[in-house]
């Protein structure tokens, strides 16, 4: 490895995350009520960034550095509300720094070897659980309580469907020598969505994709 023939991987994922970030500043500049839309957009959108190193080449050597420092630079923002856009949602929620250390440690369990993996975890998370949160709260629908946080038919709904989108596309892009079969697509996809449901201060967004890359690396064909 050269760090020129790592430039370009390192360029578009740094070009991505300033993008989104400059977007939910923009959002949450344009509806100030809506604090949650900022912080879903930043949230589907950074998890855009594993595919983008994986298939730009970028190795362990700056992946996990880059992920870790990423997360101690949330953690910082969660404590000093730097960009409100970020983590101003009006509850307690760890959930931005539990992502980013998610993250963090799937790239030290599985990059590169079984970047598919990692891929499939944080898309779960970044498109299920962020579209449940901005889709369930359109329309009114049954809802209930699970250690204090309320979750909804709706939201519960669009986190299964769109996880087993998420799958079924990092399932296609890795190949069926890599990839789980269908059948145990969906089976993570259920668990993902069960264990969203237990989601206090965010701690799902920890546990919902350190789950879902155990189920795929052990779900799928040894490569």
């Amino acid at each position: 490895m050269t760090l020129l023939s790592q430039l370009p991987g390192i360029a578009a994922v740094v070009a991505w995350l300033a993008l989104v970030a400059g977007l939910a500043l923009a959002v949450r500049s344009r509806w100030p009520e809506q604090r949650e839309w900022s912080r879903k957009l930043v949230h589907i959108g950074s998890g855009a960034v594993v595919p983008i190193a994986w298939g730009l080449g970028v190795e362990r050597v700056l992946a996990v550095p880059a992920a870790a420092l990423i997360t101690g630079l949330a953690l910082l923002n969660h404590r000093l509300r730097l960009l409100p856009a970020v983590e101003d949602v009006g509850r307690a929620s760890y959930g931005t720094v539990a992502y980013g250390a998610s993250i963090t440690l799937l790239l030290w369990c599985f990059w590169p070897g079984r970047a598919d993996a990692v891929a499939a975890a944080v898309l779960v998370m970044a498109v299920g659980d962020g579209l449940a949160g901005l889709i369930g709260p359109l329309r009114a629908s049954p809802s209930w309580q699970v250690l204090g946080q309320r979750r909804s038919l709706l939201g519960t709904a669009v986190m299964a469907l769109a996880s087993l989108a998420v799958l079924l596309a990092v399932a296609a892009a890795a190949g069926p020598e890599r990839a789980p079969a269908a059948l145990a697509l969906a089976a993570i996809a259920l668990a993902a969505t069960l264990l969203e449901q237990l989601g206090p201060l965010g701690i799902d967004n920890l546990s919902v994709p350190l789950l879902v890359g155990w189920l795929w690396s052990r779900l799928g064909p040894m490569p």
